[in-house]
């Protein structure tokens, strides 16, 4: 099937950036913390438990920047336009997809071959993105529930005292980072499935051309192939 448009709009270079600090903000927290509970070879535990407090702070603070910040930056709503408007609207019901649930899972079930046009995020992709940062808040949470200046502190004490002891934390915190690992890899994976470019669109910052979409008709009004013009337009930016 044919692809809306890759148009800049759909994804500012704030949140290009703020893409880039969490996939490298995660891996990091990836890598260390299976350092961490298995040191795999000698002599890097301190800079792997060091690293680890780092990124983690780095990335909740990436995570309230990104959300506060959806409230003063305009995107656009959907691909293939480069009308703009809040971006914190892009994750709410929106008339152009809120009746595509359906549509949806069975796209990622395989019951169906092509997914349904319209809106920049699919609706399980809302729902994701939204139970994301309260993710991220649960993992930090439990990672200072392990940090020895904030264990024995009051709700991190009492909650380590709730769930059966530090080891049990540990095992909670470990989880939540499988859960990370495979959300990382599902989202890879359903956003590269049909091409590259929204890999290429949010580490290069590329244009890709494709369908025109009018979010206010809710419906495809042309095709943009972004020409030669572009191109050189796009090059001297």
């Amino acid at each position: 099937m044919a692809h809306l448009a890759h148009y800049r709009q759909a994804h500012p270079l704030v949140y290009v950036l703020t893409h880039w600090i969490n996939l490298v903000s995660m891996l990091v927290l990836i890598f260390t913390g299976f350092y961490i509970h298995f040191p795999f070879f000698a002599g890097f535990m301190g800079i792997a438990r060091g690293a680890h407090l780092f990124f983690a702070f780095i990335l909740v603070a990436n995570m309230l920047f990104r959300v506060v910040s959806a409230f003063f930056v305009k995107s656009a709503p959907t691909g293939g336009t480069r009308k703009t408007d809040y971006d914190w609207k892009g994750f709410l019901p929106q008339k152009d997809n809120r009746h595509q649930l359906g549509a949806w899972i069975k796209y990622y079930l395989f019951f169906k071959k092509e997914h349904p046009l319209g809106a920049k995020y699919g609706v399980p992709q809302k729902i994701v993105y939204v139970l994301v940062p309260v993710l991220i808040l649960l993992i930090a949470f439990t990672g200072l529930c392990l940090w020895a200046p904030t264990s024995v502190v009051g709700p991190f004490a009492a909650v380590n005292a709730l769930v059966g002891g530090v080891v049990v934390m540990r095992i909670v915190h470990f989880f939540f980072m499988f859960v990370f690992i495979i959300f990382m890899l599902l989202h890879a994976y359903l956003a590269n499935v049909e091409g590259i470019a929204p890999t290429k669109m949010m580490f290069g910052w590329k244009e890709h051309g494709g369908l025109v979409y009018d979010p206010d008709l809710h419906n495809i009004v042309g095709e943009d192939d972004l020409g030669e013009e572009h191109a050189k337009d796009t090059a001297a930016s």
